[in-house]
């Protein structure tokens, strides 16, 4: 199935031995930056110096939020190791190193730093991402990438792709657990499969509120045919309690229209305006926070702060998009600014109803059916579009959301 943002149980049968056998084969210690609070899979792994994965050709799925606590990268720290056997790297969206914008990667290269073989894996489907494993000699695939916990972020979608090619070559699977950012908040519909696209091929909710390790074990027990079963392994974070949102984990932008915290708290819901002719404020230097168009003036922000959303102001703004929609052009519009916990896709559906009602002419949705995919569903286009209300909208989704919610108790890792 294609990635392309553009175009379109489990098992701890490793996990186990890993976090339980660190102290005989420690690694010398890195300065942490981070405070100590929170460890991260890798960092977990690290402190083994990375034994749980010798005796196999390992293959990394990762970007440049594959750090530790030190923040050197786990590729440079498992090739300076010697303890691994790296056959290659396979790159995402955006790449390994991170230099692509949206819906773009780097290509199959040589990394210049350690000379290691990568793979471009952005929209490769699992019969191609198999290939690569074979040609690279695969054994065990290790998957470390920061997600930011809406289901149109593409990572989660390689991931499960990378899940059904190791499916396939009898690879092992091997998640190197992340906290979510933005917490343990479930919010927005679930994906109806009509809709099902490299923004969403699964039928999970828009803000699922899970980390990369518990929908790995989701996706196995509940959609890989044939699954993996024991053949995949979670490492799990420790330290973090609560699922709390904002961990002390240092920020490394998963994405590069993904530069703060703030932008990742809003996103599930401001996400969805990629899918509308207005600006989500890509060639800013706030996307996502800042969202536009022109003809839009102060009204938007008016109306928006005397809806009393909860944990946000609204500035009126202008700005001038370097690239993406309305490049060049003077657009109006507004700036979020968060205050505290907020409920993006609420926040997000009020923004897109205002926006209608206020700015008809202006307002409009992409024509190829991006916000379908985006949403999961046709129902954010059509009830807009008939001018129902906030809580209307908001309100349809409430029970397959409290299904999903039940689904996902059986895999949850923290608590």
């Amino acid at each position: 199935m294609p990635l392309s943002r553009r175009s379109l149980l489990a098992s701890t049968a490793l996990s186990a031995p890993l976090v339980g056998a660190g102290a005989a084969c420690a690694a010398p210690q890195q300065e942490r930056i981070d405070g100590g609070a929170v460890r991260t899979g890798a960092d977990v792994l690290a402190a083994q110096n990375w034994q749980p994965l010798t005796g196999s050709r390992v293959g990394l799925i990762t970007n440049p939020t594959g750090v530790l606590a030190s923040l050197q990268h786990i590729v440079d720290a498992m090739h300076a190791s010697g303890a691994v056997d790296i056959a290659a790297v396979f790159g995402p969206e955006h790449g390994f190193r991170g230099t692509s914008q949206a819906g773009g990667s780097e290509g199959n290269v040589t990394d210049p730093r350690t000379g290691l073989p990568v793979y471009d894996a952005y929209g490769a489907n699992a019969d191609e991402l198999a290939r690569m494993f074979g040609k690279a000699g695969v054994q065990r695939v290790v998957f470390d990438i920061a997600d930011v916990g809406a289901r149109f972020y593409t990572y989660v979608w390689t991931m499960y792709t990378a899940m059904r090619a190791a499916a396939r070559t009898g690879a092992e699977f091997v998640v190197l657990d992340r906290p979510n950012p933005i917490g343990a908040q479930v919010a927005g519909p679930r994906l109806d499969m009509r809709f099902a696209s490299g923004v969403g091929a699964l039928p999970i909710a828009q803000q699922h509120g899970m980390t990369l390790g518990e929908l790995a074990r989701m996706f196995d027990a509940e959609y890989l045919d044939p699954p993996l079963g024991q053949r995949l392994s979670v490492v799990r974070a420790e330290g973090w309690r609560g699922r709390a949102a904002g961990s002390a984990l240092p920020w490394v932008p998963p994405s590069p229209n993904m530069p703060t915290p703030d932008t990742a708290m809003v996103y599930p819901g401001t996400g969805l305006f990629e899918g509308t002719v207005l600006s989500e404020g890509r060639g800013t230097t706030h996307p996502f926070e800042i969202i536009g168009a022109p003809g839009i003036d102060w009204r938007w922000a008016d109306e928006l702060n005397a809806a009393g959303l909860e944990g946000l102001r609204f500035r009126e703004t202008y700005f001038v998009p370097e690239f993406g929609k309305h490049a060049g052009a003077t657009c109006g519009g507004v700036q979020l600014h968060r205050g505290g916990e907020v409920d993006a896709i609420r926040i997000a559906i009020t923004m897109l109803v205002t926006a209608k009602r206020l700015f008809g002419p202006v307002f409009g949705w992409r024509p190829d059916g991006m916000i379908d995919k985006l949403a999961g569903t046709d129902r954010v286009r059509t009830m807009v579009d008939a001018g129902a209300g906030v809580d209307e909208i908001v309100g349809s989704w409430d029970a397959e959301l409290a299904e999903f919610r039940r689904l996902r108790e059986r895999f949850l890792l923290y608590r």
